[in-house]
Order: C-alpha cells, then structure tokens, then sequence
C-alpha cells in the first residue's frame, strides 16, 4: 500500500470558513493534515497543539496520484488562509489545482 501525508501548522481561518463533522465550524489557529492513500484524499483538521484531529467536512476527495494529493492540500490551505469555504468546496478545490 502506498500512502503519503502533508501538514501544514499556523493557519489561522476566520469564522464559518472550516467546519469539521465532528463539532461544526473551527476558527482561529488551526493545522491542516492531508493523507493520501488507496486513491483517496483525506483532510483533516485540528487546533494548533491540541492532539484532537477532526475529518474536515467533505472530506475524503478522489485523488490518483501522490504529486495530486500534494496540490490539493496546498490548495487546501491557501483557500483556508484566503478566507474561502474550505469544506463546502473540497471536491471544486481538488478539480480546480487538475487544470
């Protein structure tokens, strides 16, 4: 099984842009993980330096290939960072980094 991982600390996301399954909208300092494995793009989401990870909603996102995953999550981040709703556009975030 192949699999890979990126995360990213420090992000700080403004109200109603995350919202985790778990326990609905997260703002303030947050870190972003990304799994990749079997084809699929998992994100998740915690506060900064709380051990609670928490599947980031929408989330996991067909994805083919590592080099993929890596530029979805990317494109997660920046549109967390740029104040867009993240978990409404997960799948539109992963088709827009295709082109």
């Amino acid at each position: 099984m192949t699999w890979a991982s990126w995360t990213t600390v420090g992000i700080h996301a403004l109200p109603g842009v995350v919202r985790a399954e778990e326990i609905g909208v997260m703002n303030g300092d947050l870190t972003i993980h990304t799994t990749w494995s079997e084809n699929l793009a998992h994100v998740a989401v915690q506060y900064t330096g709380s051990s609670d990870w928490y599947t980031m909603a929408g989330s996991p996102v067909p994805c083919d290939s590592e080099a993929a995953s890596r530029s979805f999550h990317q494109a997660v981040v920046e549109a967390v960072r740029g104040g867009e709703r993240a978990e409404a556009s997960l799948d539109e975030l992963f088709h827009r980094q295709e082109h």
